[in-house]
């Protein structure tokens, strides 16, 4: 910076420094309310739920333990049908949780079992599709 040597100079400098200190002004209060929402409790609820909702881990959590209970529940309505006894209530209840285990903590072999019997159905309708070459 130049010595500054006439009361003109000195004016524009102090009306440049002047400007400088009402930008960084503006922008540390900008950045003190992005600091501040982001410490708020609700926001750090929302931003870990909004996180988690991401995750491929937890979304796939999420749906073998739906695929659990519905299968479960299922099966718990198959075998009680009807009637309404309190012991078939019980065994019912009972069936559930262990069918909801069971495909709870398994899904990956129900997934592998299960794309080989799509695969099975599927061989056997692309052959049924297929013309004989030799006509």
């Amino acid at each position: 910076m130049e010595p500054i040597t006439t009361q003109r100079e000195l004016r524009a400098a102090i009306l440049q420094l002047e400007n400088k200190q009402s930008e960084d002004g503006k922008a540390l209060k900008e950045q003190f309310h992005l600091a501040y929402n982001s410490v708020k409790p609700a926001n750090i609820i929302l931003d870990t739920l909004k996180d988690l909702g991401e995750s491929s881990v937890i979304q796939d959590n999420f749906l073998n333990t739906t695929v659990g209970f519905g299968t479960g529940y299922l099966s718990k309505m198959i075998f009680q049908g009807v009637v309404n006894s309190p012991i078939k209530k019980l065994l019912g209840s009972v069936l559930m949780y262990g069918v909801t285990n069971l495909v709870t903590k398994n899904t990956e072999g129900i997934k592998l079992m299960a794309s080989k019997i799509f695969k099975l159905f599927g061989s056997h309708s692309e052959e049924e599709v297929k013309e004989p070459e030799n006509y």
